[in-house]
């Protein structure tokens, strides 16, 4: 069975639907304010629910179910209420994505009902978001053979390829495979908010570690996730150093992130002495251009994944609508492969796909504004504005800014900025 995060403002009433679900097997997390419940929220792995009453201390279901949207947590939220008739009761479900209401007085059956209807163990969600799709080109083959290898070790890994290539898939198949998949999962996004807690004063330590630290303690045998940990800032990456280096928890850390995490190691705007805690073992996942041969195949894939969901016989590709999709450069990956696909369903009345049929941007990419070269003083306000929301790291400055990193780093020095 999967957890169950709970949060109400009713004692009594928390510790009752605890004790119903605990005996149908879930594993309930109580709370009572919303800052406890998005703590919580990170602890909870794929497939978990959510069982909130309208008000608690803090916020509402309303605030914290927008919180989720947010924060891209894909959590099913249960909204607790007094009576079906009630505005809010309405509100929460139909504009705030509640997925249904229980009225207190109907916990005892609604609440196991709906547990049954929306929870799936952990598994089961992994293999519903998709898995790896087996593929023939060489690159893949030797990725799936290093998922097998590296699953079967306690290594910390990190998976490394352009946005879009499914690389958390490739976390979350090491994970299924490796001798912690009964343990604990929790996924964390380096650029979110939920990265920032409270102080604490009387841990001695800064709202970043134990917010940091906290994940660890929860995990403990299990697995994180950290997606995208390029875009960790400076301060939580000397956290998470320490906190491997210094307190060697025992938790396997598993990462992902675009080509450039390589570049910010080289120019130290990514600590190097991390990158290499994280990477004792590394996957690279070659771009959907690199493995055209690779593109009819996941094609299909999404064709058959279509039918299923409505119920029809897959459509096919015709040879020229297979030409077109080798033609295409593919910037947004399998992401952007799979939307072409998908929308193409829907738009084709018929079983077969031809070229004409398909929606492909074909368009150049928007360009970023580059630095004025003749105004120094409005040039430096642009640099300093872009370091400061890249928070220091210059890889992503440059990104801002448009130029390369050897141009912005010769630009600091020049200002006597760095």
């Amino acid at each position: 069975m999967n957890k169950i995060l709970i949060v109400d403002a009713s004692e009594s009433d928390r510790r009752h639907m605890s004790a119903l679900l605990s005996n149908v097997g879930y594993e309930p997390i109580v709370v009572g304010t919303i800052e406890a419940a998005k703590d919580a929220v990170a602890k909870l792995p794929p497939g978990a629910a959510i069982v909130a009453g309208l008000r608690f201390s803090g916020g509402t279901a309303k605030e914290l179910v927008n919180w989720l949207k947010a924060e891209k947590k894909d959590f099913p939220v249960i909204a607790i209420v007094e009576r079906l008739g009630d505005t809010d009761a309405t509100d929460v479900m139909e504009d705030h994505g509640a997925v249904s209401v229980v009225q207190r007085p109907a916990i005892n059956k609604r609440l196991p009902e709906l547990m049954k209807k929306y929870v799936r163990d952990v598994d089961d969600v992994i293999f519903a978001k998709g898995g790896l799709i087996h593929r023939q080109s060489k690159e893949f083959c030797e990725i799936e053979k290093a998922i097998r290898q590296i699953a079967s070790t306690d290594v910390n890994v990190v998976i490394i390829g352009e946005s879009g290539m499914g690389k958390e898939m490739i976390a979350l198949e090491i994970y299924r495979l490796s001798n912690r998949s009964g343990n604990s999962l929790m996924e964390i996004e380096a650029g979110s908010a939920a990265l920032v807690g409270k102080d604490n004063p009387q841990s001695g330590r800064s709202k970043t570690y134990n917010r940091i630290k906290g994940y660890f303690n929860d995990t403990k045998g299990g697995t994180i996730i950290i997606k995208n940990i390029h875009l960790l800032d400076f301060e939580k990456q000397s956290v998470l150093l320490h906190i491997l280096s210094e307190e060697h928890p025992d938790v396997r850390v598993i990462c992902t992130a675009e080509p450039e995490l390589l570049e910010m190691v080289q120019e130290k705007s990514f600590r190097p002495t991390l990158f290499y805690y994280l990477r004792q073992l590394y996957i690279f996942v070659p771009p959907l251009r690199h493995v055209k041969e690779d593109i009819p195949i996941i094609a299909d894939y999404y064709l058959q994944n279509s039918a299923n969901e409505n119920n029809q016989f897959p459509k096919r590709l015709s040879a020229s609508a297979v030409k077109l999709l080798r033609q295409h450069s593919w910037p947004g990956n399998i992401r952007e492969l799979k939307v072409a696909i998908l929308l193409a369903t829907q738009n084709v009345g018929g079983s077969v796909i031809n070229a004409d049929d398909l929606i492909i941007c074909h368009a150049a990419p928007i360009m970023k504004e580059t630095l004025l070269l003749r105004d120094e003083n409005e040039e430096r306000r642009r640099i300093e504005d872009a370091m400061s929301q890249a928070q220091g790291v210059k890889a992503q400055a440059a990104k801002l800014l448009g130029i390369d990193r050897k141009t912005l780093s010769y630009k600091l020095k020049n200002y006597g900025m760095g």
